[in-house]
């Protein structure tokens, strides 16, 4: 599903845009990685200790049994994921770009159990064709957590 969507949603989040949050990933529960794109999830989330559900599946069609989902979505489809995140009702960290936070669907939907995580450090992206690694997009990029209970809701790290 991911990689057949728009060539602009084709980045995968390297390595280093997991560790920024590490602290904040629970280490007994299940995780989900349903935005496939070139699969090196699964690497990256071994490489720091977090064994991952992590398939070239639909994730609108598809659902593992699963305790919380962390993932970076296609921005294209953004809506649609959190729709699909809302309804299934558990638990998430989701990497969106900053102005998501403004948009008063996503005020609405997520305002009871939303917490956010802004990283001082950008993570990095990249692209499924291109070889050009280490990409930062313009904006920022945030982490939006869902049920997640941290201690603070907004956290600078």
């Amino acid at each position: 599903m991911f990689t057949n969507n728009k060539d602009s949603d084709n980045y995968t989040t390297d390595k280093n845009g997991w560790e920024i949050i590490k602290e904040f990933i629970p280490k007994n529960k299940i995780i989900w990685s349903p935005f496939y794109c070139d699969g090196k999830q699964k690497d990256y989330f071994k490489e720091i200790d977090l064994d991952i559900i992590h398939q070239d599946k639909d994730f609108f069609s598809y659902t593992p049994n699963y305790d919380i989902i962390i993932d970076n979505p296609p921005f294209s489809i953004f809506k649609n994921v959190c729709y699909k995140l809302k309804e299934l009702d558990k638990p998430f960290i989701i990497i969106g770009f900053s102005k998501i936070f403004l948009m008063k669907w996503f005020q609405k939907m997520f305002k009871d159990h939303l917490q956010v995580i802004i990283p001082f450090k950008r993570p990095t992206f990249t692209h499924l064709i291109n070889p050009k690694k280490g990409y930062t997009p313009p904006y920022g990029v945030q982490y939006y957590c869902y049920k997640m209970n941290l201690k603070k809701d907004l956290l600078f790290i």
